[in-house]
C-alpha cells in the first residue's frame, strides 16, 4: 500500500495547481483546462485501481477461493517410495515476506465457500507450504488436524467448535482427494497431505491406522521449522475452551502432550505431576514450540517409524520421550527435562484436557468444579460409531438438520428402576449384572415398538454399577474419581457399531435408528420437532379411559392398555404419524410380541448382536463376561466368564 499512498499524494497537487490554473485564466481557456483536469483524476484514479489490484494479487490473500501458486519453490520435493509417503513441498529460504497485518485481514472467514462459478483449483494449490501456514497463524500458533473423507463429519465438529470459541487459526491436512474438495467448497482451510488414502473408515491397528500415525509425526517435523508453534490434534476430539491462554502459561515448554492418566496427580488447574503419571501420553492432544529439542524429537521420532513399520506411534513417542525423565526443570512449572535431557516437557491436567475415561466415566472435571478445554474420544470399545455417539451423548458433536427431524418421528420413553437396585448392597457382579439386565429388557420392549412404528428410538440413560476396560480390575480403577453407580456410556454394554451396520433384512429384520439419550434436550433440536409431541400413559386394560382408541383423554396425552399386541400398536398409532415424538410412561409390559413369527424371529436375530461384554474379572482367563439380550428366557442366568475356550462365544 506504500506505492498507493504515494500515487494518491501526487495526484492531490496536480489537482490543487490545475484548478489555480483555471482560476486566473480567460473564460476561452476553461474548456480545455476542464478537459486536462477530467483526465489527470481519471488517470490517477486507474493508477491507485491498479496498484492496489498488484499488491492484492501479490498478498495471496485468500487461497480459499483461488489458492497462490508460490513463486519461490525448492524444487528438491520428492516421494520416498521406500515409505510410500511424500515429503512436503517448502519454500526457498528467505522467499516469504513479512505476513502484514493486511494479509491477516484479507484472508476468508472460515465458513464461506468460494463464490458461486469457482472452479476447483489445480491439486498443486494445495500444498502445504510455510507461505499457507503464515497466512492463518495467531499469536504464531496453527492448529492442525487431519484425516480422510471417512472422518468429515468429525473435522467439521472439530472446525466448528474452535470457530465457536472465536479460533480461526486452523488448517486441516485432507488424505484423500474427496475430503479436500468438499472442505475447499465449505469455506474451511485446507492442505494435501498427498496420502492417496482411501476414503473408508480405519480400523484401530490397521495397516492404514499405523500409516495415519506415520502421516501425523512427518506432518509436525514439516511444520516446525516454519518457526510456528503447532497444536496437533487427532480428528476424533473437540475443543470445549479456547486452550491458547492455558498454552502460553508455559512458554519454556517445548512439548506439552496429553495423557491416558485415569488417577488425577492435581486437583487444580496446574499441569499434571509428571512424576505421578503413570499411563501413557497420548498423542491425539500436543503442543510444539518450534524450539531445537522439539525439532530434534520430531527428527528421530519420524526417524524410528520410518525404519519400523510395526511401531505404534503412540508407542514410539513414549519411548523416545521417556529415554531420560527427569530432573524437573524448577520447583514451580511442572516441567520435566526429557528425551535428551533439554527437552522441556509437560503433562497436560487429565481433568481438564479429557480422555474419553476422565470425561465420560469419571466425569473428573465436574467433581473438580473445573471447566475442561478438550474431550478425547478414547476408552470406548465401538470404533468409530461408538466415538460419534459418545460425542452426540455429550452433546458436542454437531450432526445436520436431518439428523434432528427423522423422516418417521421418535419413540422414548421413561425408564423405571428401583432405587434398591441403583443404589444398595455390594456393587459386585450380581448388582451390576442386576442393573443392566433390568434395563436392557426395557430397551428391547423399546426397540421392538419403534420398529413396528417405524420411528427412531431415543435411547435411555443407562447407568452401570461396574468400569468396563480391557483388562482385569475390582469394578472401578483404584485410585480413580469413578463414583458408583455412575451414568455410563452406552458402548459399555451396547455394540453401537453393530447396532449401526447394514444387515440384510431377510435375515435380521428392518434397521432400527436410535438416538442418544441426550437427544431431546439438544439445544439443535428443531422447535416444531420438540412441540409435536404425545404422552402415551400405559394403564391396565379395563380400566377407565383405557383402550386402544386414537382418542386423547386430553391434548397431547394418551391413554393406552398394557401388554399391546402388535395390531393395537398400528391401529392406534397409525392416526398419529405426524406427530414427531411420542413418548411413553413406560416399557413395562407395553408389548408382547409380533404377530408375525418370522417378524419376530427376525427381531431376536437383530437384538443378540446388540449387546457385548463386561471386562473383566480377576484371577480368571478369560475374564469377560457376555451380556445377553434375552437372560430372562434363560433359568438361572449367571454372570460367568466363559469356563472353556469352546463357551467363548457370544450368546447365539
Amino acid at each position: 500500500m506504500v506505492g498507493g499512498g504515494g500515487g494518491g499524494g501526487g495526484a492531490s497537487s496536480t489537482w490543487r495547481n490545475a484548478y489555480q490554473e483555471i482560476a486566473n485564466s480567460k473564460p476561452l481557456f476553461v474548456a480545455i483546462y476542464a478537459t486536462v483536469f477530467l483526465g489527470i483524476v481519471f488517470s490517477s484514479l486507474y493508477v491507485l485501481s491498479a496498484v492496489y489490484s498488484a499488491n492484492s494479487s501479490s498478498s495471496s490473500t485468500s487461497w480459499l477461493s483461488s489458492p497462490p501458486i508460490p513463486t519461490s519453490i525448492d524444487n528438491t520435493r520428492h516421494v520416498d517410495q521406500s515409505s510410500n509417503f511424500s515429503k512436503p513441498t517448502t519454500l526457498a529460504a528467505g522467499s516469504l515476506p513479512p505476513t502484514s497485518n493486511l494479509q491477516t485481514m484479507q484472508i476468508k472467514p472460515i465458513w464461506e465457500p468460494p463464490p458461486h462459478g469457482t472452479k476447483f483449483p489445480p491439486l498443486k494449490t494445495f500444498r502445504l507450504t510455510k507461505q499457507l501456514v503464515q497466512q492463518r497463524v495467531k499469536d504464531n500458533v496453527i492448529i492442525v488436524t487431519f484425516g480422510n473423507y471417512a472422518f468429515m463429519d468429525f473435522i467439521l465438529s472439530w472446525v466448528k467448535h474452535l470457530t465457536d470459541l472465536g479460533l480461526s487459526n486452523l488448517l486441516v491436512g485432507a488424505m484423500d482427494t474427496k475430503l479436500l474438495e468438499a472442505l475447499y467448497w465449505k469455506g474451511i482451510p485446507v492442505f494435501d497431505m498427498g496420502s492417496h488414502m482411501s476414503t473408508a473408515d480405519v480400523g484401530w491397528g490397521s495397516p492404514t491406522f499405523h500409516k495415519m500415525g506415520r502421516e501425523k509425526v512427518i506432518l509436525i517435523d514439516a511444520i516446525l521449522p516454519y518457526g510456528v508453534e503447532l497444536l496437533m490434534c487427532d480428528t476424533d476430539m473437540v475443543w470445549l475452551k479456547d486452550p491458547l491462554p492455558y498454552l502460553a502459561r508455559y512458554p519454556e515448554a517445548d512439548v506439552l502432550t496429553s495423557s491416558d492418566q485415569v488417577v488425577p496427580t492435581v486437583v487444580d488447574d496446574s499441569l499434571d505431576l509428571w512424576q505421578q503419571v503413570g499411563a501413557a501420553y497420548n498423542i491425539g492432544i500436543f503442543h510444539w514450540r518450534p524450539t531445537e529439542s522439539a525439532k530434534k524429537l520430531a527428527r528421530e521420532w519420524k526417524d524410528m517409524l520410518l525404519a519400523d513399520d510395526k511401531i505404534w506411534d503412540q508407542n514410539g513417542f513414549n519411548d523416545i520421550v521417556r529415554k531420560q525423565l527427569g530432573p524437573s526443570v524448577d520447583g514451580d512449572s511442572g516441567l520435566v527435562y526429557a528425551f535428551d535431557g533439554n527437552l522441556k516437557l509437560g503433562v497436560l491436567p487429565a481433568s481438564i484436557f479429557c480422555s474419553g475415561h476422565t470425561y465420560f466415566v469419571q466425569a473428573m472435571y465436574q467433581q473438580l468444579r473445573l471447566e475442561p478445554y478438550a474431550v478425547h474420544t478414547t476408552f470406548q470399545y465401538a470404533g468409530t460409531e461408538g466415538k460419534r455417539h459418545r460425542l452426540r451423548e455429550a452433546m458436542v458433536f454437531y450432526d445436520p438438520p436431518e439428523y434432528y427431524d427423522a423422516p418417521g418421528g421418535f419413540v422414548s420413553f421413561k425408564p423405571s428402576i428401583p432405587k434398591s437396585m441403583l443404589l444398595d448392597g455390594d456393587h459386585n457382579l450380581e448388582t451390576h449384572f442386576s442393573l443392566i439386565n433390568y434395563q436392557i429388557k426395557q430397551i428391547r420392549t423399546a426397540l421392538a415398538i419403534a420398529s413396528l412404528l417405524k420411528r427412531a428410538l431415543v435411547m435411555p440413560p443407562l447407568w452401570c454399577r461396574l468400569d468396563r476396560l480391557w483388562f482385569a480390575h475390582p469394578g472401578v480403577l483404584i485410585g480413580s474419581m469413578t463414583r458408583q453407580p455412575f451414568l455410563c456410556p452406552l458402548d459399555h454394554v451396547f455394540e453401537v457399531n453393530n447396532m449401526l451396520k447394514e444387515q440384510p433384512e431377510e435375515e435380521f429384520g428392518p434397521a432400527i435408528n436410535f438416538r442418544e439419550y441426550s437427544f431431546l434436550d439438544n439445544p439443535l433440536l428443531p422447535r416444531h420437532v420438540k412441540e409435536s409431541w404425545l404422552d402415551v400413559q400405559l394403564c391396565q386394560e379395563g380400566a377407565e379411559d383405557c383402550g386402544a382408541s386414537n382418542k386423547t383423554s386430553r391434548p397431547g396425552m394418551l391413554r393406552f392398555p398394557k401388554r399391546s399386541n402388535e395390531d393395537m400398536f398400528k391401529t392406534t398409532f397409525s392416526s398419529f404419524k405426524d406427530v414427531k415424538v411420542i413418548q411413553f410412561s413406560s416399557m413395562q409390559d407395553a408389548f408382547v410380541g409380533f404377530t408375525d413369527k418370522r417378524r419376530e424371529e427376525k427381531f431376536r436375530n437383530r437384538m443378540k448382536r446388540y449387546v457385548g461384554i463386561w471386562c473383566c474379572v480377576e484371577n480368571h482367563d478369560p475374564g469377560h463376561i457376555y451380556y445377553d439380550m434375552y437372560w430372562d428366557e434363560k433359568s438361572n442366568w449367571k454372570p460367568m466368564p466363559p469356563q472353556s475356550a469352546e463357551d467363548d462365544h457370544p450368546p447365539w
